[in-house]
């Protein structure tokens, strides 16, 4: 049941109209963006399994490194290029997409609200960012793109972009300090501003929370025309349990309302997936659809791999889909390197993972990137990952982060090295003849075939330096 706070009604009846209209879109609308019901693990688009491959790159150089988008916090339906950078990701085989539902630009700021004498009104939305949304969802879908709409950009709420944010009780005509006990400082910690304890059973402040439902709500008046849109809560936050709950049953009821059905989860910030704060997403299917593993790709190597293992085990009895939609790392940044981040994305892939996307402030829609979805398209164009499993079970004689393993005994074996390594391939199972194919992830392109023989263990040694997959098919088939 939604429940309204109060603030006039009249500011409802676009996003009302929108509502309704959306509803009667729906029975025109193909299936979509959902889980796949062969193998939960993993999605499916239009009817079709599909892997979610992405990374996208605004037009503003890192200060230090000089490469494309590094310095991009806003959303990306706001960058000048954001309908070209979709086509250069489409051109690849990429498919997922992330927006942010942020209003900071470098430069001159474009947030949701009409400005009204030098502050913002809560109440009247400014055109010009609503369009760029609607016209970037509808290009997505255009190109065949997923799109991971975050609905509260954590770090719009917190240190210096507080002092711009229209929510800020000084940037608006519509509450004060004293009325919405929220902080006029532009210093305050994100995870301690009282925007987030405005809900039922926390501080419940009824001036602030009707306007932050307003603002979801035009989010869904968008969003629920389309559907092709994933949705996450928030961007890495460390807030309460309650707060994402709140607001993922929040989207569920608008998107009943509309006849809609949509797949929520929330992102916490740990890059421990192992601490406790994961669980309320890992631990709750009934209220989360997929989880957000994106804060794991601050870890490396064996480790990266490993924890990602953890939670596949912990959801195994209901599976659902653990996305990546950023993975850190880039030559010059801090949390890693570029290597680190493709390393990252293929573990993603091999760990069983439904999505795999490079954060736009790190490696992005870089040419690295691009290519490592290029040969991800065509690694798994002739191995059915969504008929297979993490089986490192099948791998001998291997070092930890030498090899990784997807397989479905005894058709099908793909083994990914993150670089020139040999180990040995458990292929008991398989009969006969079994057709091996090296791929250069970094170079692109397949070598020849060749034929080993199955029922037994063969050796596998990488054709040379760098990444490279093998994909083995029993009969070649």
């Amino acid at each position: 049941m939604i429940m309204r706070s109060a603030i006039p009604w009249a500011s409802r009846i676009t996003v009302l109209v929108l509502l309704i209209w959306a509803h009667g879109m729906y029975a025109a609308q193909p299936a979509g963006i959902e889980i796949h019901p062969g193998n939960p693990f993993y999605w499916q688009f239009d009817g079709k399994p599909v892997l979610l491959l992405g990374g996208s790159t605004g037009p503003v150089p890192h200060r230090t490194t000089g490469t494309p988008g590094l310095e991009n916090d806003e959303g990306m339906f706001l960058w000048p290029d954001a309908i070209e950078a979709l086509e250069r990701l489409a051109r690849v085989g990429g498919n997922y997409a992330r927006c942010l539902m942020s209003g900071r630009v470098r430069g001159e700021p474009l947030w949701p609200f009409a400005r009204t004498g030098g502050r913002y009104d809560l109440e009247r939305w400014d055109p010009d960012y609503w369009q760029r949304f609607e016209t970037f969802l509808q290009r997505a879908r255009e190109v065949g793109i997923v799109v991971h709409v975050e609905i509260w950009a954590t770090f719009d709420y917190g240190r210096a972009p507080w002092a711009a944010n229209p929510f800020n009780p000084k940037n608006n005509i519509n509450y004060t300090a004293e009325s919405s006990g929220l902080p006029l400082a532009d210093d305050v910690p994100h995870q301690n501003n009282s925007f987030y304890r405005t809900i039922p059973g926390s501080d419940h402040v009824p001036v602030v929370l009707g306007y932050q439902q307003r603002f979801v709500e035009k989010i869904l008046a968008h969003t629920l025309r389309h559907d092709h849109v994933l949705y996450c809560i928030d961007n890495e936050t460390r807030q309460s349990a309650a707060w994402g709950a709140y607001w993922c049953r929040y989207v569920r009821d608008i998107a009943a309302k509309a006849d809609r059905k949509v797949s929520v989860t929330e992102m916490y910030g740990s890059h421990d997936l192992r601490d406790p704060i994961h669980n309320n997403t890992i631990n709750h299917p009934e209220l989360y659809d997929f989880v957000e593993a994106a804060q794991n790709n601050h870890q490396g190597g064996q480790s990266h791999y490993d924890a990602l293992q953890s939670v596949r085990e912990r959801i195994r009895a209901a599976p659902r889909p653990m996305n990546n939609v950023k993975i850190y790392g880039v030559d010059g940044g801090r949390f890693g390197t570029s290597k680190d981040a493709m390393e990252r994305f293929w573990r993603n892939l091999f760990a069983g993972c439904a999505s795999a996307r490079f954060h736009e402030k790190h490696l992005g829609g870089s040419e690295p990137a691009l290519r490592m979805i290029k040969s991800a398209r065509e690694v798994f164009s002739v191995f059915d990952v969504f008929h297979a499993s993490p089986r490192n079970d099948l791998l001998s004689n291997r070092e930890a982060n030498e090899a990784y393993c997807l397989a479905a005994p005894p058709r099908q074996y793909a083994v990914y090295f993150p670089a020139s390594g040999e180990v040995q391939l458990d292929l008991r199972e398989a009969k006969g003849g079994v057709e091996l194919r090296w791929h250069s992830i970094d170079g692109g392109g397949w070598m020849e075939a060749k034929q080993v023989q199955g029922e037994k263990p063969v050796g596998l040694a990488t054709p040379g330096a760098g990444q490279w997959a093998a994909v083995l098919r029993s009969g070649g088939k």
